[in-house]
């Protein structure tokens, strides 16, 4: 590493303290730019795909309950071990989870949960106004879970087939998911649309392309 080292100051720059001249100027020039604060919480953040904020179990339209079916994907996953899932099994050894809670204070919000379920039975929604004096309202049971799915949908308006694109992994062929995780996202969260010039190949990037990945298919 080279070190670059700022010029010894002359006479005059002494003199007259050239630093603090400069600085003045700079508070000057920005005391006239256009504000770019924006006023929270009256003005909010605009949420972008894969926003991830308040953890929430997908409701099931037809059974009402969550989609989870005991995988144990995601606590296997989670790096922070703030998962916790019990289940029991039926007379066709299908899983019942009878416990699924999240210790969000020790949440890295990393997603990876989200990437691996098989179901999308866990999501992150775009929430993230949940703050709290009380610790016990941030350790989230199953019914919490499924009731901050509930109040998502309540306070965005959002169809309940709403799917955050985290819920799908980014940049993976379609092919290469299970069918629930083969969900409608924004084009550049694709694995096409991530080619960058109108040069761009799949086989410039090592990546393979969408005509051998189907004749492999």
């Amino acid at each position: 590493m080279k070190v670059h080292y700022k010029p010894k100051r002359n006479l005059l720059e002494t003199i007259f303290q050239v630093e603090i001249l400069q600085g003045m100027a700079l508070t000057l020039r920005k005391l006239f730019s256009p504000a770019i604060t924006r006023q929270y919480p009256q003005e909010k953040p605009p949420m972008f795909p894969g926003f991830r904020g308040q953890h929430a179990l997908v409701r099931d339209s037809l059974t009402r309950d969550s989609k989870c079916v005991a995988c144990m994907r995601c606590a296997t996953v989670c790096p922070s071990r703030c998962i916790q899932i019990s289940y029991d099994e039926d007379e066709t050894h299908k899983r019942i989870i009878n416990k699924y809670t999240i210790e969000v204070l020790r949440c890295v919000f990393c997603g990876y949960c989200v990437e691996v379920c098989p179901v999308g039975a866990i999501t992150m929604t775009e929430l993230f106004e949940y703050a709290t004096y009380d610790r016990d309202t941030v350790f989230f049971d199953k019914e919490a879970l499924l009731d901050n799915w509930d109040a998502f949908i309540a306070k965005t308006g959002k169809d309940p087939a709403y799917v955050n694109p985290l819920m799908r992994p980014r940049g993976i062929f379609e092919s290469s998911l299970p069918a629930a995780k083969r969900l409608k996202v924004p084009e550049d969260w694709t694995i096409e649309g991530q080619y960058v010039g109108p040069k761009a190949r799949p086989s410039m990037v090592g990546l393979p392309t969408p005509h051998t990945e189907k004749a492999n298919g």
